[in-house]
């Protein structure tokens, strides 16, 4: 199941009456949304978005049929059993390769604020303020302890500026954190607090 078919799911089986609603499918040959939302005290529409989901995720079938030359649906349950799998393997790492290498260091006069860690040797969040005047606004970011172990030792902005790799290694962090640590610097890049050279 793709990560949109779970999200779809997972919006479905939310729904305080969802329960109640799957009881329905089990126990009737076909459900008309109108019959559902009646049983269920529901609006027409939000049994009709439900069984529609359902159809969309295969779980149900609808039939169109005709009555006094109206058309309308009719819904028949075609799972009996509903497996919620994510498999987050297809999401594979990125290699971090030569970004490892960049140049970096903390660019001048960027108004960016580091709060210090309880332990006092990483930094906890970064505070950047963003726009000016009355809209100026604050944004905040919390950083993982490798994070801030790797902020902590970034060059300042009239020092040399180090390689991402070599600043990990003077922090002592395994590579298994590259990506993490490029995540940050990636962002912060961004925002005008890292510059790379």
């Amino acid at each position: 199941m793709n990560f949109e078919n779970v999200a779809l799911l997972g919006a479905i089986l939310s729904k305080d009456y969802a329960e109640d609603f799957f009881k329905l499918l089990v126990n009737y040959q076909d459900i008309s949304a109108s019959e559902a939302a009646s049983r269920l005290s529901l609006h027409i529409k939000t049994a009709q978005d439900f069984l529609d989901n359902l159809t969309e995720l295969e779980i149900t079938k609808k039939d169109e049929v005709f009555e006094k030359k109206r058309p309308y649906f009719r819904y028949t349950l075609i799972q009996s059993m509903i497996d919620l799998k994510l498999d987050l393997s297809v999401y594979e790492k990125e290699n971090p390769g030569e970004g490892l290498s960049r140049l970096v260091r903390e660019m001048k006069e960027n108004g960016a604020n580091f709060s210090v860690a309880k332990s006092g040797d990483c930094f906890s969040a970064v505070t950047i303020w963003e726009g000016g005047g009355r809209e100026r606004q604050e944004h905040k970011i919390s950083l993982t302890t490798p994070q801030g172990k790797f902020l902590f030792h970034l060059p300042f902005p009239q020092a040399r500026p180090m390689t991402i790799s070599d600043i990990m290694d003077k922090t002592a962090l395994d590579e298994e954190y590259s990506m993490e640590i490029q995540n940050i610097v990636d962002e912060l890049i961004k925002l005008d607090v890292i510059e790379v050279l």
